[in-house]
Order: C-alpha cells, then structure tokens, then sequence
C-alpha cells in the first residue's frame, strides 16, 4: 500500500509500506477514503516538535471496512465507518467515564496500524473506535465531508466549549481561527451561546467564523485584542476556549477570561514549557482551567446525528482537497496560511 511519510522537518513523502493485517481479533482493516491533515501534524513538519524520521503520519481516517476479527460485533466487511485520532475499547475505567483518550487498551493510528494518511489502516479495539455511517449516507459525498471534521477538530472544538461550560445564554470567547477555533464557534453555537467572540488573525478565517455563528470578531493583535476582547465582553467572557495551544494564545485566553470565569484549553501544547503559564493570572481571578486532549470519540455520536440530521456543517473547513498524491502539497498550503485545513481524497 502507499502511504504518507514523515522524512524530517518541510518533508513528506509517498511511499510504498506493508499494508496493515488482523493481529488480534479485536481488529478490523479499514479501507481509506477520506482524510485529512491535521494542524498538529504541521508541528513536526515545521521542525517544532520532535518526531521520528521517517514516520507514518494522519490521524482522521474515514473508509470502508475490509476485514474484521472474529470477535468484533459493531462493524462488517462493507460498512462506510469513520474514527477518532486516538483508539480506544470502549469498555475500560476510563472509556466508561467519556474519557477515551485515556484508554488503558489504546492506540495511535502510526506505526504499523497505517498512518491514516495512506491507503489502509488496522483498527484495534474496532468495537470501541469505529463509527459507522448509515447506509443511506455511506455513498453522499457532500454528507460524508460534513462527517470527516468528526475524527478530530468538530469534537475537539466541542470539547473546548464543553470544558468552558458554554450553555445556552452564555457569552464566550474563542481563541484562535484554525480548523479547531471554527469548529468552536459551531460548537458554542450549537449549545445556545448568545454571543460568540472570535479572535485570530485571518480576516477570511473570521468571516468563516461570522458564517458559523460568532456575533463578533477580533483581527488585532496583543494587548489590542486583549482589549478589545475585553470591551466587547464588558470586562471579560465567563467562557473562553482556547483552540491554538501556542503561550501566547494561553495568555490571552487567560487575560480576556472574566474573574470567576473559565477557560477551555484543547491547543496542542506548544512553547508552554519554555515560555511559562501566566499562573497568577489564573490564581489571582479565580479561574478555572479545564480541558486537555478531547475524547472525540465521546462525542461522535451526538455530533454524527446532528450532521444526519442537516443541523451541523463543519465542512467548509475544508479549503483545498487533494489526492495522496498531493499530500506533500496539501502540508505546504497549510503552512503557508493558504488553506484551512486539507481534505485527502483517495
């Protein structure tokens, strides 16, 4: 099977791997159709974060089931399914509670599960991690790029209103105009926030965000947005998410986040460790801090009937689609600010 693989830093390449097979029989192979690339993945590409070299890469496959084991009851050879970025049973302490990606059984999609950026993947635990798609919808294109955003930024997005406490009536800040700030502003509208104020620094990103919900957007910068942040929110939001992970955006969510408030963190951490966590800020106004890696797949279901039921889009995230192919390009236009996010097609 071909695959994306990571080379080092600005490198990604298309290559011919082994193809994944059952090992267990808790395992399903999945055929891929759809996926994506993710703004974390452009961490390593940009030579930030640490990844081996060379390395599967993608964690949002959406395909057709090939294969299962003999002991998975969910899904069968020809289901449309699609999964979360993280693996998980289902059934231990923490799967339980809704927080799978704590999984004692779990997984990532690299290695020699397939990297979901490539032609198969080995689903382990597939009784807890695929999603299946009705039949009805299992063939409707425009339907199926409504699902993808499902594997990882819609239910990240919802995990950070949710550990912000948005609820219906709520004012709200939302950090960031990535993939995950947009799916934010959906979510926070989708649990009945009033107001919904958007920050970045994209002016197309933020009219996106308009057209998802937000009553108001901020393109400024530093103590600027901070302010004017704070203007709008008349001294500051009860509900804030921050959808970046970078300490600047930490800082602002925690500069704009009202005395008593929360904020809602689900940025991949980045610069954190070296530029520090403005902790008086958060101690000396009583907020809250709450969040981490989001459980998609806790999520999947209520936000899989929503997108069935015409009452939930995060498709236009998608700004450029390309084919395998075109992976190493697809890499290069979200770093160069020139899409959103990439839709790979296979």
């Amino acid at each position: 099977m071909r695959a994306a693989i990571y080379r080092g830093p600005g490198e990604i390449a298309i290559e011919e791997v082994p193809r994944p097979e059952i090992e267990a029989p808790t395992d399903a192979i999945v055929r891929v159709t759809h996926t994506a690339i993710c703004g974390s993945d452009l961490w390593p590409y940009r030579g930030l974060d640490d990844r081996e070299a060379p390395s599967r890469i993608g964690h949002e496959p959406m395909g057709i089931v090939e294969e299962v084991g003999e002991d998975v009851r969910s899904v069968d050879p020809g289901d449309r399914v699609f999964a979360p970025f993280v693996m998980s049973c289902g059934e231990c302490e923490f799967c339980r509670k809704g927080l799978h990606t704590a999984c004692v059984n779990g997984d990532s999609w690299g290695g020699d599960n397939g990297g979901a950026q490539g032609e198969y993947v080995r689903a382990r635990q597939a009784d807890g991690t695929l999603v299946r798609v009705p039949d009805r919808h299992a063939d409707d294109e425009e339907t199926l790029r409504s699902i993808l955003p499902l594997t990882d930024v819609m239910g990240t997005g919802h995990h950070a209103a949710k550990s912000a406490g948005v609820e219906a009536g709520s004012t709200c800040v939302v950090v960031g105009d990535g993939a995950v700030g947009l799916c934010g502003v959906l979510a926070a509208r989708r649990l009945g926030a009033e107001r919904i104020v958007a920050m970045g620094h994209h002016e197309d990103r933020l009219e996106l965000a308009e057209e998802f919900g937000a009553t108001e957007t901020i393109a400024a910068r530093g103590e600027e947005a901070i302010e004017r942040a704070r203007e709008l929110t008349h001294g500051g939001a009860n509900h804030v998410m921050e959808c970046v992970g970078a300490a600047s955006a930490m800082d602002t969510a925690i500069a704009v986040a009202r005395p008593g408030g929360t904020v809602g963190y689900v940025g991949v951490p980045h610069g954190i460790e070296d530029e520090g966590l403005d902790m008086f800020g958060l101690f000396g106004d009583n907020i809250t801090l709450s969040g981490g890696v989001a459980p998609v797949r806790a999520y999947a279901d209520e936000l899989l009937a929503d997108v069935l039921g015409g009452t939930l889009d995060p498709s236009p995230i998608f700004t450029k689609v390309v084919d395998l192919d075109g992976v190493s390009e697809g890499y290069e236009a979200m770093d160069e600010r020139e899409a959103i996010k990439v839709l790979v097609k296979l």
